[in-house]
């Protein structure tokens, strides 16, 4: 098969396409040949070293942790899944040496989840880190849900920074799904209307206007849940429409490692800020997200492209190493990488 390796951390030229052997399942685990490969922010932190340092925890790592196929073999002892089913793979390369970018991958069987009838590849591949992120984030309110379905966020106002982003966009629409108001900040027209085609309610210009002034007019109470990209940068306005008891789950560190918050504005509504990090959940939390996630997709929640307010930005795969650089230049939309016919 062809696999995207590299046994050394650097930019995207340690990326490189060679021919392995087909890997085989082991017990519990399952062969999946991948159709579309999704990049994350995560994927090339990961290849340059940003989780394992100067030393990779195995000889040749295949890299991109999302990704959508089909079922290609199954290891002893899995049951609910089949030779031909359709699935989304989730943390295919978490603590494993074989990612998505690669025409067969082996994952345990509970990171493979089907797809619903009628959802696409792209869709599938989109899901993973995004759209678990979102689930996270919009279960960690004191007096929320910690499961998401229609009429969960009933009465909840949700403010998703960033909204034309990956994990933006699934939160807006996880969030409207569940019977929140949604309010997104935006930097412009254009990732305005991203964010509306998402599902936003409204979307506020931070650089055109008053931001917290006009979420204020949106929420007078405040918000109750911030999807936060950018806690260095966005303290002081999160901090100003925060609703009593309200949440800030934090789940990037855009604009930098460090960050001041004002005290007293969040001491007076009993503010909570929630860090989180996919990988370390534990698997309660990311069972209850592959669950909730595809309960979604099968009311046609969660679809991907520019009607829906993510554009798709594909690659060969052999292009990965700039599927990579695309990521990292964040571009605007979802890359893909197409890894084999459907």
């Amino acid at each position: 098969m062809r696999s995207v390796v590299y046994s050394k951390p650097g930019d995207s030229s340690v990326l490189t396409l060679e021919e392995r052997p087909l890997p085989d399942p082991g017990p519990g685990e399952v062969r999946v040949r991948v159709v579309v490969s999704g990049v994350n922010p995560t994927d090339w932190k990961a290849r340059a070293g940003g989780t394992y340092g100067d030393g990779l925890p195995f000889p040749e790592i295949t890299p991109n942790q999302d990704g959508a196929g089909v079922v290609d073999a199954v290891g002893e002892g899995v049951d609910g899944l089949s030779v031909g089913d359709h699935v989304w793979l989730y943390m295919a390369a978490a603590s494993r040496p074989t990612g998505t970018a690669q025409e067969y991958t082996v994952v345990p069987a509970a990171r493979a989840v089907p797809l619903p009838e009628g959802t696409s590849f792209d869709v599938g591949a989109s899901l993973g880190v995004p759209a678990m992120t979102a689930h996270r984030a919009l279960t960690t309110h004191e007096h929320g849900p910690d499961r998401l379905a229609p009429g969960a966020l009933d009465g909840k106002t949700v403010l998703v920074a960033g909204g034309a982003g990956a994990v933006g966009h699934a939160a807006i629409q996880l969030a409207r799904w569940a019977g929140a108001t949604v309010v997104t900040t935006i930097s412009s027209d254009a990732k305005a209307a991203l964010a509306t085609a998402a599902g936003a309610h409204h979307t506020v210009n931070y650089r055109d206007e008053d931001a917290a002034a006009r979420i204020r007019e949106i929420a007078p109470d405040g918000v109750d849940i911030v999807v936060e990209v950018s806690i260095p940068q966005n303290a002081g306005l999160v901090a100003e429409v925060l609703a009593n008891h309200g949440v800030v789950s934090i789940y990037a560190n855009n604009g930098g490692d460090e960050a001041t918050l004002p005290i007293r504005p969040n001491m007076s509504v009993n503010a909570r800020y929630q860090f989180l990090l996919l990988y370390t959940i534990g698997d309660e939390a990311l069972a209850a997200a592959a669950e909730d996630v595809t309960a979604a997709l099968r009311d046609g929640v969660l679809p991907v492209g520019e009607d829906a307010g993510l554009p798709l930005v594909r690659f060969d795969l052999e292009d990965t190493a700039a599927a990579h650089d695309a990521v990292e230049q964040d571009t605007v939309g979802k890359v893909l990488i197409d890894v084999s016919a459907e």
